[in-house]
């Protein structure tokens, strides 16, 4: 049950670091061969076919000219309810 809680506790914190790289990369302008891109590309493939479904469910919502992307907050809550079920 405790390796269950420390996986949950990983994915929480890959997700974390993975939405702060990503505004470093999109507003950092940084280079292709970067290592914090590397960091970033591998979070995304690893995060973004779990939060494809979300975003087709709740699409990200217009606010003024930009889009706000929900689908990171949704899966944090849903890992966090799962989480306090489980452990």
């Amino acid at each position: 049950m405790n390796i269950i809680c420390r996986f949950f506790d990983f994915v929480f914190i890959a997700i974390l670091i993975w939405i702060v790289l990503s505004y470093v990369v999109n507003f950092g302008r940084l280079p292709w061969g970067h290592p914090v891109r590397k960091v970033y590309d591998a979070l995304s493939r690893a995060i973004e076919p779990v939060l494809a479904p979300i975003r087709r469910a709740i699409p990200p919502l217009s606010v003024g000219r930009t889009r706000l992307d929900l689908s990171p907050l949704i899966l944090i809550i849903g890992l966090q309810i799962l989480r306090g079920i489980i452990c």
